[in-house]
């Protein structure tokens, strides 16, 4: 089965978070996808912790070690329909982004951004249960 992972799934697994182990149970078995932008986030998830020293250079570039090990297949979806579902619901286009690749690929979206989501039950979308971080 796919599940679509957004950037809060991928961070709380790598940082070790409470939910980690929910996380990764609830994707056992699974094939996990995102859209080509979570990479990005990743990446400044990363720099903003950086900027905040919550974590030194040394300790990003290993934990960026353990993201590249995490089997995500990094997917294209169309810009124009990722704008139309950000404009329908009145959000960003990264969160657009992965709303849209869950209804592409008819899959769940695993997020703990209680935000996001609402917004994907809002447009139909199906949400794995497993707890919220905002």
């Amino acid at each position: 089965m796919d599940i679509v992972v957004d950037t809060s799934v991928v961070i709380a697994v790598i940082v070790n978070k409470p939910q980690r182990e929910a996380l990764i149970e609830h994707t056992r078995g699974g094939n996990l996808l995102a859209p080509s932008s979570v990479h990005w986030e990743v990446g400044n998830a990363f720099s903003a912790m950086l900027r905040q020293k919550r974590v030194t250079l040394v300790e990003a570039l290993r934990a960026i070690d353990v993201y590249g090990r995490i089997p995500i297949r990094l997917v294209e979806v169309e810009l124009e329909e990722a704008l139309k579902v950000a404009g329908e619901a009145g959000i960003y286009a990264y969160d657009a982004y992965l709303i849209r690749c869950a209804q592409k690929y008819r899959a769940p979206l695993m997020t703990l951004d209680k935000d996001l989501e609402r917004w994907a039950r809002e447009m139909g979308v199906e949400v794995v249960e497993v707890g919220v971080e905002k």
